[in-house]
């Protein structure tokens, strides 16, 4: 299922790739979003074409309920099948098999499977950095589904049941919210037993990257105010994750500088940058990703940086729009 808001050059790079998938009987659903492109009238030739291709057209909304979690109820409801597997318009699966790859993990025991969905790798600064919080994103919820404590996903590769959608109401809780179609629903519904993380290197699906720093300021102040929502415990975590990342480098100059021996801040710090290059490295291979991981302790310090800045900012925003929707 694709939610599209004026997305006509995508759905045109994405459908063909859709309907390649190498699996059996599937549908695909594109909630054609109030476009003021052609998005519409190529989906509606593209439909008569296609027959497992369906358009579910979007004229209006409440006004009180966020566009893009009205969109995807709209086609959820209309999904004929059990399972709803998610992306974005401007997301590109890495093969035919990503479909088949996701559904393995669809059984009776299991509501939700958790993918991955790294940045395209593109020229410069931006793009780098892009990927790397990307992929420190993906460990931080995928490392924490395979410990029991799943917390969210990322709607560009995210499938869970239609029927585990419809009991818990939805987006109901936070349908006014920008955002959280995603982490916000999979932080209410999801527990060790309902979830399940898919690896490897046929389930992704690669994401188009911002372009510039303010698209890329405004798309993760939206992110991070969601974070606002999630359950105490989950920020608690999430919460010293942070303080660690930003104290190791705050604390780390003023331990040189007072400490009677000078190795041991030193010899921690370097231990600290170690361990997390050797993570980054082998998350990236077991995710199917290839990231140039000696680029970490340089990425780890623009990282606190991107964290003080953006941060408060995300903390008091009230009011983003998706879109402009």
């Amino acid at each position: 299922m694709v939610c599209a808001h004026d997305e006509e050059q995508n759905l045109r790079e994405l459908i063909p790739l859709l309907l390649k998938q190498d699996y059996g009987e599937f549908e695909i659903i594109v909630v054609e979003d109030r476009s003021n492109d052609e998005s519409f009238d190529y989906l509606y030739e593209a439909c008569k074409q296609h027959a497992q291709l369906r358009m579910v057209p979007v004229k209006s909304k409440p006004d009180h309920v966020n566009g893009k979690k009205f969109a995807l109820t709209l086609g959820i409801k209309a999904a004929k099948h059990e399972w709803v597997l998610l992306t974005d318009a401007d997301c590109r699966p890495n093969g035919n098999l990503w479909i088949k790859e996701m559904s393995r993990h669809f059984s009776s025991e299991k509501s939700i499977v958790l993918g991955y969905s790294p940045y395209l790798k593109t020229s410069g600064f931006l793009n780098l950095f892009i990927r790397f919080e990307g992929l420190l994103t993906a460990m931080q919820y995928m490392g924490m589904a395979l410990f029991g404590r799943p917390y969210m996903g990322v709607g560009r590769n995210l499938a869970y049941r239609k029927k585990l959608f419809l009991d818990n109401k939805g987006f109901n809780s936070h349908l006014s919210v920008t955002g959280g179609d995603d982490d916000l629903f999979i932080n209410e519904v999801s527990t060790k037993m309902n979830t399940v993380v898919c690896l490897g290197s046929d389930s992704v699906v690669f994401s188009k990257p911002k372009t510039s720093w303010s698209d890329y300021y405004i798309q993760k102040v939206r992110h991070l105010s969601v974070g606002r929502h999630y359950n105490w415990s989950d920020k608690l975590i999430l919460g010293t994750f942070s303080m660690s990342m930003i104290g190791s480098w705050l604390l780390f100059a003023p331990a040189v500088v007072f400490s009677s021996f000078l190795y041991v801040p030193v010899l921690a710090f370097s231990l600290r940058m170690i361990l997390i290059t050797v993570l980054i490295r082998t998350a990236s291979l077991r995710l199917g990703d290839t990231f140039a991981a000696w680029k970490t302790p340089f990425l780890d310090f623009i990282f606190v940086i991107y964290y003080l800045v953006i941060g408060p900012v995300a903390l008091y925003t009230n009011k983003i729009r998706w879109k402009k929707t």
